[in-house]
């Protein structure tokens, strides 16, 4: 069994026959994506980034997840009747014959009460000092689970973070793509705030196909 805490970017290339590529169309799609933030969203994000600026670099990662993070997914709201948002639910699943094993500290799938198809992994709330593993090893693991669960040949989306740092992720097929880095203490708050917008939207719209 591969835990998702065991893993690195090279395991998962050489195991799994991965390829990293610099620029996919699927993840500029997602990253270029528009979506409208309101005068209220706006005064929110700006709280919690005045928040953030004060504490990031004090914050655990429970304490990181607890003042930011969770209050950024929940202005997005991702529980609709096609999907819902979990945390710390465990993942498991066999990947090219190799059973894998962990718990995402957030994922977005179909069902109400229990995950059932995995949409978006989100994985590791990083210091940005002092960090144990790879954040992007792990969060690629839990996407490379969501894509074998998942009987359609669509593509998983993901996202980790250090600290500040925000780092968007998608694995289709053997190949992956993660983004430079989107800092949450500057403007680009906004635009964090937007590409998960954007992804509640192509999620509802895979949920229908």
């Amino acid at each position: 069994m591969l835990t998702f805490q065991e893993c690195t970017l090279l395991k998962l290339e050489k195991t799994f026959a991965l390829q990293q590529v610099r620029n996919h169309s699927v993840l500029q799609d997602w990253l270029s994506a528009t979506a409208d933030i309101s005068k209220r969203e706006r005064g929110n994000l700006l709280d919690l980034r005045e928040l953030l600026i004060d504490n990031v670099d004090d914050w655990n990662e429970q304490e990181l997840a607890l003042h930011f993070i969770g209050p950024l997914f929940a202005f997005v709201n991702f529980s609709t009747k096609y999907f819902n948002a979990f945390a710390e639910r465990t993942l498991t699943g066999t990947v090219d014959g190799i059973e894998m094993l962990g718990r995402p500290d957030g994922m977005i799938a179909s069902g109400r009460r229990a995950p059932e198809i995995q949409y978006f992994c989100f994985q590791e709330y990083k210091q940005e000092k002092d960090a144990q593993g790879d954040p992007a090893a792990q969060a690629l693991a839990a996407m490379l689970v969501a894509q074998a669960l998942n009987k359609r040949e669509m593509p998983v989306y993901g996202c980790y973070v250090r600290g500040r740092n925000w780092f968007f992720m998608v694995l289709q097929g053997k190949q992956f793509c993660i983004s430079q880095n989107y800092s949450s203490t500057k403007d680009e708050v906004f635009d964090i705030f937007r590409i998960f917008k954007a992804l509640k939207q192509k999620l509802i719209e895979m949920s229908q196909q």
